[in-house]
C-alpha cells in the first residue's frame, strides 16, 4: 500500500525556526506518495551526511578543468572544516538561512554541504543574478549569512542587504573562508577531526530554491533533506541508473536544481564523480567530454542542437548517457543527436517546485517527440481547469505528485500551484494511449529561454523604471534555437528617442542577461481590450513580418 505524508512532522532539529513557521498550511499540502521502499526514510536524517557517507576516501568526487580533483576524503575533511567555521567563528545555528554565490567550483559545493550537514538551510543562487534580484531573495528568506566567491560578490555588496553578514572564498585575504577552513582556526579543527552531522529531521527544510513567478516576484521552494535524497532514490536510481565509474558533467549552474542534481546529489548518491566546470556552454563542453571522459552530460535542447555542428571535431565515445531538461526536447534534435552518435537523449521534466525531473524515460522506452512517462515513485495525468482528468489524446493541464511537493515560502501562490493535492506543473501536456506524455506548451506567461525561466512582467518591470518608459510588455517569441526569445514592446514619452541600443544598456544593468529582451519594439500603443486588458497575443509578430532590433 502506497504511503503518504504523515499529518504530524517530525521534532525538528532547528534552533531558527523560521522556514517551518512559513511552510504553507497542512491543507494546502500537495498529496506526498512514498511508494517505493527506498523513499520510506527514518524521521532523523540529514542529507549532507549521507551523500558524504560510504565511498572510500581515495575515489574522485570533483573534478576540475585545471585538474584539481577532489577525492571523497577530501571533501569530507574541507566539509567539516567549513560546517565547524560556520558554527563557530560565523554563528550560524540550525536552521538560520545562508545564501550560496559564485561560478560551479568544488568549493561551492563544498560550501552548499557544509551548510546542510551544519544544519542550516542553502539559498544558493545564480552568479548573475542583480542587486535589486538578491535584495529581494534576502528579504523573502531573511538571509542573515551569505558565502560567496570573492568574484561574485560586487553585486551582492551592491544589493546593502540590512544585517547580511557577507563572508567571502577565494581570495587571498587573511579572514578567507577558505584559508581559515584550511588553516584550521577553529578549536579542534585538525585535518581530519569529524564534524558531527546536525540532528535534523528528515523534513527539516534543507534548502530553499528561488525561482521567477509570472508576477516577478521570485518564489521560494523549500524543500527537506528526505528530499534531497528521494529526487536521487526516483529518476537517478531507476531512469538515469549511474554507475561508481561515471563522471558527470552539464551546463547548469547550482543556483539551478537542475544543476544541483545533476552535477552535486546524483554523482555523490551513486559514489561517482562530476566535472565541475566554470564555464559550460556548448563550446567548453565538447572539449571536456574529451579530455575528461564524460560519461553523462546534463544540458538543455538547445546545447545539444548547437553541439551537433562541432560534433566530428571532438572525441564523444566516453558518453553513455545525455539527459535534457529545461526545455521541450524537439523530436528532430533528438533524431540528429542519435543519427550522429549512436546516443538516446533522456528526456525529461521537472521543476524547481518538485527539485528534479518526475516524467522521462531511458534507453528503450524512449519515443521520440514524448516527455516520457512518469519516473517510478510519481504519478502524473492530464486535468482540466476544474481538476477533471481529461481522456486520452486530449490537451489539459499537467498534474504530479510523488515524494516531494510545492511548498512555497508564504507565498499566496501556494494555492495556484497545488489543487486537490496534485502539484500543477503550469504546462499543456497531452497523455497518448500508450501512457506517454507528450508536450504541447506552457499554459501560463512563463518565457522559457534555453532551458532559463524568464518571468515577462519582471522584465515589464525593469523597463518601466527607465524614465523614457512609459508602457511596456514583453512577450516570447517561438524560436528555433533557443525554444523562445524575449521580445520587448516599450511605449516612449512623447519626445523620446527609439534608441534599443541604449535601452537594452539600461536594462543589462537591471536583470541577469538572460532576462534581456533579443528583440525591442517601439510601438505607439500596446493593444488593450476595452477595459483595458492587455493582449499580449496580439504582440507576436507572424512569420513573414518583419523583426524589432536585435541583440
Amino acid at each position: 500500500m502506497a504511503q503518504t505524508h504523515r499529518a504530524e512532522p517530525h521534532r525538528s532539529g532547528h534552533v531558527d525556526t523560521f522556514a517551518r513557521e512559513h511552510l504553507p498550511p497542512p491543507d494546502q499540502w500537495p498529496e506526498l506518495r512514498f511508494d517505493l521502499p527506498e523513499l520510506r526514510y527514518p524521521a532523523r536524517l540529514n542529507c549532507a551526511a549521507e551523500l558524504l557517507t560510504g565511498p572510500p576516501d581515495d575515489r574522485p568526487v570533483f573534478r576540475t578543468a585545471s585538474g584539481d580533483d577532489w577525492t571523497y576524503g577530501r571533501l569530507r575533511d574541507r566539509v567539516d572544516r567549513l560546517a565547524r567555521l560556520l558554527t563557530g567563528d560565523l554563528g550560524v545555528v540550525p536552521g538560520n538561512r545562508v545564501l550560496l554565490r559564485g561560478p560551479t567550483t568544488p568549493w561551492l559545493a563544498a560550501c552548499w554541504l557544509a551548510v546542510l550537514k551544519a544544519g542550516a538551510v542553502a539559498v544558493t543562487v545564480l552568479a548573475q543574478q542583480r542587486p535589486h534580484e538578491l535584495r529581494a531573495i534576502c528579504e523573502i528568506a531573511r538571509v542573515r549569512h551569505a558565502l560567496c566567491d570573492v568574484r561574485s560578490v560586487d553585486d551582492l555588496a551592491k544589493a546593502e542587504v540590512p544585517g547580511l553578514r557577507i563572508t567571502t572564498y577565494g581570495g587571498d585575504a587573511p579572514d578567507d573562508l577558505l584559508t581559515r577552513a584550511e588553516a584550521g582556526t577553529e578549536a579542534g579543527a585538525k585535518a581530519g577531526t569529524p564534524y558531527p552531522a546536525a540532528d535534523t529531521a528528515a523534513d527539516d527544510v534543507a534548502l530553499i530554491a528561488f525561482t521567477s513567478g509570472t508576477t516577478g516576484r521570485p518564489k521560494g521552494c523549500m524543500h527537506f533533506h528526505r528530499d534531497v535524497l528521494a529526487i536521487a532514490d526516483t529518476f537517478s536510481a531507476h531512469v538515469l541508473r549511474p554507475r561508481p565509474d561515471d563522471v558527470f558533467a552539464g551546463s547548469p549552474p547550482l543556483g539551478f536544481t537542475f544543476g544541483l542534481g545533476g552535477l552535486v546529489i546524483f554523482p555523490m548518491r551513486a559514489g561517482a564523480s562530476a566535472l565541475l566546470l566554470e564555464q559550460a556552454g556548448p563550446r567548453q563542453l565538447l572539449p571536456a567530454v574529451a579530455e575528461h571522459r564524460v560519461s553523462v552530460l546534463f544540458t538543455a535542447p538547445t546545447a545539444y542542437r548547437a553541439m551537433l555542428d562541432e560534433l566530428d571535431a571532438h572525441d564523444v565515445t566516453s558518453l553513455r548517457r545525455c539527459v535534457s531538461a529545461g526545455e521541450n526536447l524537439p523530436a528532430a534534435t533528438w533524431r540528429a543527436w542519435h543519427e550522429r552518435t549512436g546516443l538516446r537523449i533522456i528526456n525529461g521534466i521537472g521543476a524547481t517546485e518538485l527539485l528534479h525531473i518526475f516524467v522521462s524515460a531511458a534507453d528503450g522506452d524512449i519515443r521520440p517527440g514524448t516527455t516520457g512517462v512518469p519516473v517510478p515513485g510519481w504519478h502524473a495525468r492530464v486535468q482540466d481547469e476544474s481538476g477533471v482528468p481529461v481522456p486520452d489524446g486530449e490537451p489539459g493541464l499537467l498534474a504530479v505528485r510523488g515524494p516531494v511537493g510545492c511548498r512555497y515560502l508564504a507565498d499566496p501562490r501556494q494555492r495556484e500551484y497545488v489543487r486537490d493535492g496534485w502539484n500543477i506543473t503550469g504546462d499543456t501536456y497531452v497523455r497518448e494511449s500508450d501512457g506517454y506524455f507528450r508536450y504541447v506548451a506552457r499554459a501560463d506567461d512563463m518565457i522559457i529561454s534555453a532551458g532559463y525561466n524568464i518571468a515577462g512582467p519582471e522584465v515589464e518591470d525593469a523597463l518601466l523604471r527607465h524614465p523614457d518608459v512609459v508602457e511596456a510588455a514583453v512577450v516570447g517569441r517561438p524560436d528555433a534555437h533557443r525554444g523562445q526569445v524575449v521580445v520587448a514592446h516599450a511605449v516612449l514619452r512623447e519626445d523620446a528617442e527609439r534608441d534599443a541600443d541604449a535601452l537594452r544598456a539600461f536594462l543589462r544593468a537591471e536583470l541577469a542577461p538572460y532576462k534581456c529582451p533579443r528583440e525591442i519594439h517601439f510601438p505607439d500603443a500596446l493593444p488593450r481590450t476595452a477595459t483595458g486588458k492587455l493582449q499580449r497575443y496580439r504582440l507576436l509578430p507572424p512569420p513573414d513580418r518583419p523583426r524589432g532590433d536585435q541583440a
